[in-house]
């Protein structure tokens, strides 16, 4: 279900939020189904359980899923997947951006790359 690499620099609890999420998103873990453990996912990851709970935490402040006091985590019935795609799409895309402008980019080096992708991708 969830892999992890080792070689990313992204803090762990990042990544599982991220596979989660992809998993969510589309249509994989389904609405109110429940969401593994946190202790039987530190164990099948070889984690801290406190690094899965971070992660979890972090589903839940942004609304994936929902806890439920004594039974675990289960998946938002309320989401909206084209929504949350876009807000996920466009957070990674600033994030790119910021990084090109540490590296010297321009607007205009990555206005001219994005549109030849489009055109790439119409074709």
């Amino acid at each position: 279900m969830i892999i992890l690499d080792y070689q990313d620099r992204r803090p762990i609890y990042e990544q599982i939020v991220e596979k989660f999420q992809a998993l969510i998103l589309s249509g994989a873990l389904p609405p109110k189904s429940q969401l593994p453990s946190v202790r039987r996912l530190a164990m099948d990851l070889s984690i801290n359980p406190n690094t899965i709970q971070r992660a979890y935490a972090q589903l839940e402040q942004e609304g994936f899923v929902y806890p439920v006091k004594g039974r675990g985590n289960f998946v938002s019935p309320d989401l909206e997947p084209a929504s949350r795609k876009r807000e996920i799409l466009f957070r990674e895309l600033k994030e790119l951006i910021e990084k090109g402008m540490t590296y010297g980019i321009t607007m205009e080096e990555f206005l001219r790359y994005v549109e030849e992708q489009f055109k790439e991708g119409a074709i």
